[in-house]
């Protein structure tokens, strides 16, 4: 944790990292995956915080182990939103409590390119700006989330990811901060410690596509390290498509103002 918190503060502006210098109560030490997360803690803009204990991501949890299960059961975890594409997720299936209330929503996601197609993708460049620029999927892929989130019961907690749990899962988190009002500065903090949270993962990727593309490992990390550019790039889709972040919330996902009362009612205190 010490080596998590040193990089961090290298790498993420003082502003931001003290959003994040909390990652010894906000990371959940699980065996069978990484960067899975609280996403509570964080400041409002109307001076509240996001509850902790009750919205978790995480990335693929495939191989969580017995010891993870009671992990899961300690956090009330029961109800687990899978962004990943068909086929994704039928070669790696969760591995949850028994009678968990799953949700596959694989809208834009069995589109995605595998490792043959990444070089090619790579060296035509600005595949994650277009990526989270597409604004085609959103709707289908997050909407689910959302409307889970608002009948949660108060006594149990909701978990999503994707096989990273950096890219479906980084937008799906920072539309729920935004819906509770969270700073943009403060969202982008969150999804950029992804590039921490997930550096074992990470080295692992960049190698292996390094030896199948012919691409030197640089090129690599910063072709799909995630900056706060590319959430710019997901906001300003919204907007363009919809006016306003709001009304895509309340055409798109079923949340309009009173639906958003109920979000911050809920999950901030």
């Amino acid at each position: 944790m010490k080596r998590i918190m040193w990089v961090l503060a290298m790498a993420i502006p003082g502003t931001t990292f003290a959003q994040l210098a909390d990652s010894a109560q906000r990371v959940v030490r699980m065996q069978g995956t990484v960067n899975f997360r609280d996403v509570g803690g964080y400041k409002t803009n109307d001076g509240k915080k996001v509850a902790w204990g009750k919205v978790f991501r995480s990335a693929d949890v495939s191989h969580l182990t017995d010891q993870d299960l009671r992990v899961l059961e300690q956090k009330h975890i029961h109800t687990v939103i899978d962004f990943r594409g068909v086929k994704e997720a039928a070669a790696a299936p969760d591995h949850l409590l028994p009678e968990t209330d799953y949700l596959l929503c694989p809208a834009g996601s069995d589109s995605l390119p595998g490792v043959a197609q990444m070089a090619a993708v790579i060296k035509k460049g600005d595949f994650l700006e277009k990526f989270y620029g597409n604004t085609q999927y959103l709707g289908d892929r997050y909407k689910p989330l959302f409307q889970k989130l608002l009948v949660l019961p108060a006594n149990e907690s909701i978990m999503y990811h994707c096989t990273g749990g950096r890219d479906r899962t980084g937008m799906a988190t920072a539309l729920f901060l935004y819906a509770l009002g969270v700073p943009q500065e403060t969202i982008e903090a969150d999804f950029t410690a992804s590039n921490v949270y997930l550096l074992p993962m990470n080295k692992r990727m960049f190698q292996g596509l390094q030896q199948n593309t012919g691409l030197d490992e640089e090129t690599i990390r910063k072709a799909l390290e995630l900056k706060p550019e590319l959430l710019h790039s997901f906001f300003s889709a919204i907007k363009g498509k919809y006016g306003t972040v709001e009304n895509f919330f309340e055409k798109e996902l079923g949340i309009g103002e009173k639906e958003r009362a109920i979000l911050k009612e809920k999950y901030t205190n």
